[in-house]
């Protein structure tokens, strides 16, 4: 079945408490939770004339977990890797600065990448509610690359096509969450200062394409300590009353801790980083609900691994070979892991060793106040269509060159050391096979002029030729650069490797240098933000044809080409020209197409009611025991809860007689799975797994499962259910005791 869609709807939870809906007096005040950090919002503008210190500062969270059953994830590209329930939700985070004259916005949201479809309909929303206030030239919409998450809104056909095509849910999800955020923080802004500081996190990222690294010129490679960047870089956020209102922490990492099996939404390492900040400023909150914000966000990370064990044969055990990644032409895949036994362990490593760092940095004493004024200039870009110099370090010679149309090479489809590809590629593919080129022309053929502004790259899709049944990948992308005082944020549209974000910082103090200003103490390079196109490699890295390389688009000159660009921004910024706003990117509301199934009705399983308990939990349970229950249930993508939850974990509390949240599937130690019984009669259950936290306070316990079921005949109804109680004990005799 095709159905075109526009527009956007779901529905929103309203069987849950009205404490758990607002986040007060419902997690248990005796809890000491853990910390984390996840997606943030960033409001600025033009540069004014003589405006110097103070700023109104505001933050805002809301919820965005999209469908978590049967939809597809956006990352690993993996058709099989569909939504199956919730280890993490899904939030965007939201930081605005006003100077008193100008804005600005930075959003980070848990989610792959942002589409230029998806910011256009935000920044609409924003106009209908704030007019002129919020715009193109000062809203920041970062995506934080997490792969575990829902797909089906980027509408680019290439990005869409592992989902089926355009989910609805998904857009409509994380369009009306990041307005949200944007409005509790617009409506939370006070007086209050803003602080800066950088540190180094070792042992959470290593390069995952270090032969392509060293390709680039050793002289330049000779500045830098390490071949992937160390830094984090922390914006903090406090009120006039020394109240803690915040936190930005940039830092470049891939979020693929979690790997191209895992079926539960997530929003992976750097998700768990935000989230752990968080519970520890709003102790006794539920997450999401506390009014301390704090962001994990997307930086350079094209070429950045977490999985800081490298690339190893799969079941051999044996090293890759490390230009091909491939095993020696056994049938095995190269995959990079660790630091943990899992890919739950090494998530939980390394957000624990992010958000120790930006602990360490929020207690920074020597930390800089952000004084001087805000600033914001943005400009969209048909990248095919530009020229740029380019200064050979070969021939010493300046040359022209220009972009391409985009295009996808043959080691884009072997996949990364993080998520193989198909047997059939290898990374570092220079040469063509006629079989594949037979396959690609099916679809579409580079011409002659393609294949040799291509260079290196075989090209293996000409996306940039295809536009059936509408475009399959961006044209024009959006470029954008912010300044707050001695801080610049350039938002650039794709996934820089470690050495182009490098010479990206270069460009950008160069631009201002050029424009008469003081170079930026910090430039900080915000990933996946306005539009996704992919991978911007060095030309030098894209001569090598790495998975970045042939996933570089318009061609070997593409960071050229952005680099000419963000100078020109920032030059243009300083002297406060205006720039034309660029072209349009097309409208592609009227061709989206959708291959996914909907729900058409739910069953209870025989003799049950919807909400049922069917597997009751151990009757006594200690610190670091996983309590498992059963439900009957119906198909999550009834009713997505958003800032709500499919289920409860609460604790019984005898002086006031009522039953108090302790987590929910936001938490950690919670787990919500999604398990289809009979796809013939819509029967279905939930199970719900909860790991005992060692600060968890012992008591009678019980675990709820809300959700709502599709009758056949129509209509959407909410339903509850609930375990017995268990005790939960401290860890030793006494559970023997008790269990015995």
């Amino acid at each position: 079945m095709v159905t075109r869609t526009r527009g956007s709807s779901c529905m929103f939870s309203s069987g849950l408490s009205k404490e758990l809906q607002t986040g007060r007096g419902t997690m248990d005040p005796l809890r000491s939770p853990p910390v984390l950090l996840t997606v943030s919002v960033f409001l600025l503008s033009v540069v004014p004339q003589g405006v110097t210190a103070g700023y109104k500062i505001g933050v805002g969270i809301a919820d965005v977990t999209g469908p978590s059953a049967e939809i597809g994830f956006m990352g690993y590209a993996k058709m099989r890797q569909k939504g199956t329930g919730i280890h993490l939700r899904q939030f965007s985070r939201a930081f605005i600065f006003n100077d008193g004259k100008h804005r600005l916005v930075f959003v980070s949201v848990d989610c792959a990448m942002i589409a230029n479809g998806l910011r256009k309909e935000v920044l609409a929303r924003l106009k209908t509610a704030y007019g002129d206030l919020y715009t193109e030239q000062n809203v920041m919409l970062s995506g934080s690359h997490t792969h575990s998450t829902p797909g089906g809104y980027m509408q680019n056909l290439l990005f869409d096509l592992s989902i089926l095509g355009f989910v609805r849910q998904t857009f409509a999800v994380l369009t009306s969450g990041i307005v949200k955020s944007v409005r509790k923080a617009h409506e939370s802004m006070t007086r209050g200062s803003v602080f800066v500081t950088q540190g180094e996190v070792q042992g959470a990222n290593i390069n995952r394409s270090p032969t392509a690294y060293l390709a680039n010129p050793p002289a330049e490679r000779a500045k830098y300590r390490h071949d992937v960047d160390k830094t984090m870089v922390q914006l903090r956020l406090v009120r006039d009353d020394g109240t803690p209102l915040g936190a930005i922490n940039w830092f470049a990492v891939h979020p693929t801790s979690m790997n191209n099996t895992n079926t539960l939404v997530s929003s992976d390492n750097v998700g768990y980083a935000a989230i752990l900040f968080e519970q520890r400023m709003n102790p006794g909150r539920i997450i999401g609900k506390g009014p301390f914000v704090s962001a994990f966000a997307s930086s350079n990370l094209g070429d950045v691994s977490p999985n800081v064990r490298g690339a190893r044969c799969q079941f051999s055990g044996r090293p890759c070979d490390l230009h091909s990644s491939s095993c020696s032409g056994r049938k095995e895949m190269c995959i990079a892991s660790g630091p943990g036994a899992d890919m739950f362990e090494s998530t939980r490593t390394i957000a624990i060793k992010l958000f120790s760092k930006a602990w360490e940095l929020w207690n920074d004493k020597d930390s800089q106040e952000v004084t001087g004024p805000l600033g914001a200039i943005h400009q969209f870009v048909d990248m095919p269509s530009q020229q740029a110099k380019y200064f050979d370090h070969v021939t010493r010679k300046s040359v022209s060159v220009r972009g391409c149309l985009p295009a996808m090479g043959y080691s884009f489809a072997a996949g990364t050391t993080d998520g193989p590809g198909s047997f059939s590629f290898q990374q570092g593919m220079k040469t063509e096979n006629p079989l594949w080129n037979a396959v690609r022309n099916f679809l579409a053929s580079p011409s002659a002029a393609d294949v040799a502004c291509h260079g290196a790259k075989p090209v293996l899709l000409a996306t940039g030729n295809m536009d059936f049944p509408f475009e399959w990948q961006p044209r024009i992308v959006s470029t954008q650069l912010a300044l707050i005082g001695p801080v610049a944020i350039a938002c650039v549209p794709g996934e820089f490797t470690t050495m182009s974000g490098r010479r990206l910082r270069g460009a950008v103090s160069e631009g201002v240098a050029e424009g008469g200003g003081q170079r930026p103490s910090y430039i900080i390079v915000a990933g996946l933000c306005n539009t996704y196109s992919d991978y911007i490699t060095t030309p030098e890295e894209y001569e090598v044809q790495r998975y970045e390389g042939a996933s570089t688009i318009y061609g070997p000159h593409t960071l050229t080409i952005y680099l000419s660009q963000y100078r020109k921004l920032a030059a243009a910024l300083i002297k406060g020209s205006q720039l034309n706003r660029g072209p349009n990117p097309p409208d592609l509301w009227d061709d989206l197409v959708s291959f996914v199934t909907p729900v058409v009705f739910d069953t209870p399983k025989w003799s049950h009611n919807f909400g049922d308990c069917t597997e009751q939990p151990v009757d006594v349970a200690e610190p670091g025991v996983t309590v498992r229950a059963k439900f009957v249930a119906a198909h999550p993508r009834n009713n997505l809860t958003l800032g709500g939850t499919y289920l409860t974990v609460e604790r019984f509390v005898g002086s006031s007689g009522q039953w108090v949240v302790v987590a929910t599937d936001a938490n950690w130690e919670t787990r919500f799975y999604w398990i289809r019984l009979s796809p013939i009669l819509g029967s279905s259950e939930a199970l719900i797994t909860w790991t005992v936290d060692p600060e968890v306070v012992p008591g009678k316990y019980r675990i709820r499962h809300f959700g709502s079921y599709k009758y056949i005949f129509g209509g959407i109804h909410p339903y509850h259910g609930s375990t017995h109680t268990f005790k939960v004990v401290n860890k030793g005799s006494d559970y023997k005791r008790l269990r015995h």
